[in-house]
């Protein structure tokens, strides 16, 4: 979220991160490591810890007084935060934020001190390894805040377009560390221009919710991936004297997102995604990817005809989701889960971390226009009557949270999904001329007759999630072998051709936008320990099948 707003700057912030912390490795057996080493960071980006999995610790001093608020938009996978040696928070899973509040703390110099685990093991029901790598750090950015004793905590904005009208509503949240009642009022400005003023009573010690109901926009300008059309929202809190006391600020954007038959709808107009599935995942960088780094995956990605990109296989940063609200890139977004079998998900952890990585996408993530979709549970147990229940069970909980989207979940259960009633949209992984030798047309025609005759996700829209075939970078061959990047163009030339040509289609997400590095455990199935599917490799270099994808992306 945007904090405090050039008018007000009400709310004292300081940017922890950007900075060089103390680091240390707290390893089982031999000698720690200890190092200066920049926060956001991985510290496989380090050659003193490379291949260091295990705990850590990172350290460094900071100066406020007060009620303070800490945020971290990401640690992996799980942090214990401690400020001057007392506990503040705990928190599992590296994709999304949270947040510590420490109330009356004395005026001068204090000390934060981190403690990291990307260790896997069985309290860890998302964390295992997997065809992707699980790195090791504070990850995204860190924010100290100084807070009044009333403080605005949330703000969510809901577009609704009504016969060419945009309306929308607020729901707000002010939370009240005092411990006498609060009686104030909330405005709301849409870029500078107050549109309502909201009475606000608090308990003490209490979070107190509003909401104005549907307001009308006649000005609005809708925004779509043609327009990306941007707003600022903010929320002023004001005693009873008029005394501003706090403020909070995001971007939001006029646009509804619908479901119709077998359409998707943005702002009432028919969706064909033309997409990339993307990992969060650098050679030089690990998963912290810098500014300039994400400026250059959605530069790529829209010269190659893109318009979607699906964040696989969890929440993704919130400064890559900015980029693709100021660019107009939709997003599928999902929570943490790849791959995961019944057994897998039977561990007694496991819907506590999804439940909570659902709801902590939802609300740190609700206000990006440019996400039209949540995801779950990536090619997980939804052939089974328990994985069943589970994906019941969280696509509910999307629901609650959020009515504005559709939801979905990808997957590879060819011909054996039982659970395709659930979701607004069905979605498949589908790998022909890759992991089996079916002509495309013939498979994903086959599939989708199936899902039409024989299951409950009959008339609703269908997406190809996954597809692709796997090429490493500079092995070239006019014998078109598998792992060529000849043959991976010829593939997708065959993909792309057949998925577009299917009626009923909603389009497409490519697995995936560049190569990335997978856990050591995956070695005998992936070469050089990477998934090599990516069509740029990991340094984003364009492999053949660059051209071809650009070629048809453009023309469909």
């Amino acid at each position: 979220m945007v904090r405090a707003f050039e008018t007000h700057k009400i709310r004292k912030t300081q940017e922890l991160s950007g900075s060089l912390w103390d680091f240390q490795t707290l390893p089982e057996e031999g000698e720690a490591v200890r190092l200066k080493t920049p926060v956001p960071g991985c510290w496989q980006s380090e050659p003193e810890t490379l291949t260091y999995r295990g705990k850590a610790c990172y350290e460094r001093k900071f100066s406020a007084s007060g009620n303070i608020r800490l945020e971290f938009k990401g640690v992996s996978h799980t942090a214990q935060v401690y400020v001057d040696d007392k506990m503040a928070v705990e928190h599992y899973n590296a994709y999304t934020p949270f947040s510590a509040v420490v109330k009356g703390l004395p005026a001068g110099e204090h000390t934060l001190k981190v403690c990291v685990d990307n260790s896997f093991g069985p309290d860890s029901a998302l964390h295992v390894p997997n065809d992707y790598q699980t790195y090791g750090g504070i990850t995204r950015p860190v924010v100290l805040e100084e807070l009044a004793d009333q403080y605005v905590a949330g703000l969510h904005f809901t577009p609704h377009l009504q016969e060419g009208q945009w309306y929308a509503s607020v729901e707000a949240s002010v939370v009240n560390l005092s411990e006498k009642s609060f009686e104030g009022r909330l405005e709301l400005y849409l870029d500078g221009e107050g549109f309502v003023s909201l009475s606000i009573h608090a308990e003490p010690g209490k979070t107190a919710s509003f909401s104005t109901g549907e307001i009308a926009f006649p000005q609005a300008e809708a925004w779509c991936p043609e327009n990306p059309r941007l707003y600022l929202l903010s929320a002023v809190l004001c005693a009873q004297d008029g005394q501003q006391m706090d403020d909070l600020i995001d971007r939001v954007g006029f646009r509804e997102i619908k479901t119709e038959g077998k359409n998707i709808l943005l702002n009432g107009r028919k969706l064909r995604i033309k997409g990339f599935c993307r990992h969060e995942d650098h050679p030089q960088f690990g998963c912290s990817l810098p500014y300039a780094a994400m400026c250059r995956d959605l530069s790529l990605m829209r010269d190659l005809g893109a318009n979607s990109v699906r964040t696989s296989h969890y929440p993704n940063d919130e400064l890559f989701l900015d980029l693709c609200d100021e660019t107009g890139m939709l997003v599928w977004e999902e929570n943490h889960a790849r791959g995961l079998s019944e057994e897998d998900m039977r561990n007694p952890n496991f819907e506590r971390q999804c439940e909570d990585c659902i709801r902590e996408m939802i609300e740190a993530h609700y206000n990006h226009p440019s996400i039209y979709i949540w995801g779950i549970l990536n090619e997980c147990a939804s052939h089974t009557e328990y994985g069943r229940e589970c994906y019941r069970k969280q696509l509910e909980l999307i629901r609650s949270l959020d009515q504005s989207r559709p939801c979905s979940f990808a997957s590879c259960q060819f011909k054996t999904d039982i659970c395709f009633d659930l979701p607004d949209v069905v979605s498949y992984n589908i790998y022909p001329q890759w992991y089996h030798d079916t002509p495309v047309d013939v498979y994903l025609k086959d599939l989708y007759d199936w899902v039409q005759e024989e299951t409950g996700g009959s008339g609703k829209p269908f997406l190809i999630t996954e597809v692709g075939a796997g090429a490493i970078y500079g092995y070239r061959t006019p014998e078109k072998v598998k792992w060529s990047e000849e043959y991976q163009a010829q593939a997708l030339e065959k993909q792309l051709s057949a998925i577009f040509s299917q009626e009923g289609c909603s389009g497409v997400y490519i697995w995936q936008f560049c190569d990335c590095r997978v856990c050591d455990s995956w070695f005998h199935i992936r070469p050089r320990t990477m998934n090599n599917k990516g069509v740029v490799d990991e340094y984003r270099r364009p492999k053949l099948a660059y051209e071809v994808v650009k070629r048809i992306y453009h023309s469909v």
